[in-house]
This record gives C-alpha cells, structure tokens and sequence, in this order.
C-alpha cells in the first residue's frame, strides 16, 4: 500500500492523531486540552482554530511537511443518519457538522479540521510543484442508518428508535474477525458491544449494521457516564418538578448517569478497585452494568432468530477479563464469544484511506435529505 494518511479523531478533551506511510503507523498520539484552555470556549465547535492550530505545531513537531498528506481521514460526526462506509468532507456535509442538528460533540470537529488540514496541503503541493490532491474523508458515521423498518418503529409514532453507536470501531472489529478467519466480511453475523463511556450494541449482517441503541439519546445499557434506558414516569415526573432544567435532565442521562451518578467517577478502574476492597454496593453495580449489556446482546439476536456467528466485546471496558468472563457467560449460548479490547478507530479510519487510494472502496456524497 502506497501513500501518506492522516488520521484525525476530536474528543472533548483531546485530538488523537495518527500518521501512515505506505501502509504502516508512523506514530499515534494524543494533543491533551487541560481545563484552562477548553473553559474559554462557550461552545466545543468555537474550539476548530484552536485545534488547528495545535495539530499543526504537532505535525511540524514532528516532522512532517504538509504537501505529503495524501488523504486526511476523519472520525464522522452527528450528521443526519446514513449508511454507513466513507464520505467525502463537501459543503453539504461541513454545513451538517457545523449545524449540529443531531447533537453537539467534539466528533463534529474531526471533518472540519480534516478540510482544513486537507486544504492547507493543497497549498503547499501548489507552492511546491507537487501534483495530486489531498482530499478530506469521513468513514463509518455513529448514526449509521441500516436498520430494518420494524427495528426502528418506536412505540409512539413521534418516537422512532434512532440509530447512534460505535460504528468505525464496530465494524472494524467484525472485518478483523472475518480477515482472520479468511472469509468475507458481508457473510459475517455479528453482534458487537462497544463498552466504554457511552455503550452501544450493533448487529451486524451482510456487512450492514441492522439494529443498534441510541447510545448518546438515553436508550441502551448502562455505562459509565449515562444512564441508558430508564422507566418512563419517574423521567416524566422529574422534568416536572420543577427542580431541573431540561439541560440538567439530559447531563442526568448523559454525561452525570451511570457510574458519575452512584460513584461520582467516570473511571471505571476506581469502582473496581472499591467491590475488589469489599464494597458491596461495587460489586452489585459492576454486575448490574454486565447484565444491562447481556440483555441488549440477547435481545438483538432475536433480529436473526439466534442466528448469530460470533459476539464481539470492544472498548475500552473490555480490558477488564473478569468483566468481560461475566458478561460471556451470560450470552455465550447464543454464539463464540471474542475480546477485542480498546479500540481499532485510528487503524480502522487509515484502513479506510488505503482502500480509497486503492480504488477498492465506493466514495459516498453526504444527502442530509436521505429517506
């Protein structure tokens, strides 16, 4: 595989970049945004020429000239939902990213800055004689629209279940699993549970993602920062209250839900150490969160009537053995269990690069009016 990628994924609080030449990372590494910084901006989409410029002092850092950059892959944003595969960053779809219709998050910053950076290298190739065109992509967007219709008829007609998952490393994983294993990843049937700060299930046929959770819309199981899916008319009777505003209500569900809300902490390792010290409350909570990722699991394998290949356990959470062993127990009959931890997001986008490059992969244009 020839050519330069370069990999852009925006969090709240950092920029992971990562850079490939012909095929293999040259380095992986995270910009860090301590509080001083990120708490003069009222909104994360003013942050874009801040982390421009810091990704640019990084890269020079690091040596590398702008007019080398064959392709900038980014992480996908909250854009109206899409099927999944790789997107090209044009008007229609930086007008998305900016408007933030579907949700504010630093994810929306990736494609921007992609542009950008793309934009930039398109100078310097000028400025130096160098042909070609760097071009800006997004691959897999989270709000990967594949599900069957009866998947996503809510039970009030206003409600329709809407898709937001984990979905570049989901699929990712499952064509891993399938590359091992020598056989085409679209004959794959998977479920794949991306455990981490948020939590989504995704079920995987015929290389499409069939049904998944709202994991940022307060559907799905429990995690360390939100609460998932929660009953109803207590919700409906805490809005009125008069006690919170709807903002507040919302950082219950995401953001202060889940573990913040019983522990205080969004370190998953803390609540282990405290049940592994003889808190019995803990321990009941880490069996709870493993139960609420069991029961999301087994319930979309109904979707294929248990016809499922493989499950598959991602994120950052799944570093925890013991967790993941209660976890496979609880699903293990319904097919192999795999552990995949961490996340293959940075590989999985610059994979996504050399496909293009290749010719090997269909360039999609963003339509925010996709039926």
């Amino acid at each position: 595989m020839s050519g330069k990628i370069l990999a852009l994924n925006t969090g709240s609080t950092t920029t992971k970049i990562g850079y490939y030449d012909s095929g293999k990372p040259v380095f992986e590494d995270n910009i860090l945004y301590g509080i001083e910084i990120l708490s003069g901006f009222n909104s994360v989409m003013e942050q874009e020429p801040m982390r421009l410029g810091t990704i640019t002092e990084f890269l020079s850092s690091k040596g590398i000239q702008m007019d080398e950059i064959d392709i900038v892959m980014a992480r996908a944003g909250l854009v109206t939902p899409v099927e999944t595969g790789v997107y090209i960053v044009d008007d229609a779809l930086k007008e998305a990213l900016r408007a933030c219709r579907n949700g504010v998050h630093a994810c929306n910053l990736s494609g921007l800055l992609a542009d950008r950076i793309a934009c930039m290298s398109n100078a310097a190739r000028r400025k130096s004689g160098k042909g070609g065109v760097c071009r800006a992509y997004i691959a897999d967007p989270p709000m990967a629209d594949e599900m069957l219709p009866e998947a996503r008829l809510g039970g009030i007609p206003e409600f329709p279940k809407r898709p937001l998952c984990h979905a570049l490393n989901s699929r990712a994983v499952v064509r891993h699993y399938a590359e091992s294993r020598g056989i085409p990843k679209n004959d794959v049937t998977a479920i794949v549970a991306h455990i981490g700060g948020g939590t989504s299930v995704t079920l995987h046929k015929g290389g499409r993602i069939i049904d998944t959770n709202d994991a940022l819309g307060g559907d799905g199981p429990l995690s360390t920062e939100r609460a998932g899916t929660v009953p109803a008319f207590p919700l409906i009777d805490m809005c009125f209250s008069g006690k919170y505003t709807a903002d507040e209500i919302k950082r219950k569900l995401v953001g202060h839900g889940g573990a913040v809300a019983y522990f205080g902490t969004s370190n998953f390792r803390e609540i282990v150490e405290k049940a592994g010290a003889g808190d019995s409350s803990a321990a009941l909570f880490i069996d709870g969160f493993c139960l609420s990722v069991a029961k999301y699991v087994a319930a979309l394998s109904a979707d294929v009537c248990g016809k499922v290949d493989v499950i598959i356990l991602t994120g950052g959470i799944a570093n925890n053995t013991a967790m993941m062993n209660k976890i496979s127990d609880k699903v293990s009959f319904i097919a192999p269990v795999e552990v995949c931890p961490g996340g293959s997001e940075m590989d999985s986008l610059a994979e996504n690069g050399y496909d293009i490059l290749a010719g090997k992969t269909e360039i999609k244009t963003y339509s925010p009016n996709r039926s």
